[in-house]
């Protein structure tokens, strides 16, 4: 039964610290767009993707000394 009067000062302290960078979080603007990452994730960029698609292009293209006769 002793344990107990050690176990909820630690339990508050442990609640008071989670509030307290909860509201540092909130207050530093770590929860203003949500959704902005993940469709960031998903959209494609034009630049890199023609870039990418002009690499593999020109290495795909069999060189005519590699073709069999």
């Amino acid at each position: 039964m002793d344990i107990i009067y050690l176990l909820l000062p630690v339990a508050l302290i442990i609640v008071i610290i989670i509030i307290a960078v909860f509201f540092w979080a909130v207050k530093s603007d770590q929860f203003d767009d949500l959704e902005g990452p993940a469709y960031r994730i998903l959209m494609d960029d034009d630049e890199k993707s023609s870039k990418t698609k002009k690499d593999k292009t020109t290495k795909d293209k069999p060189s005519s000394d590699h073709m069999p006769d």
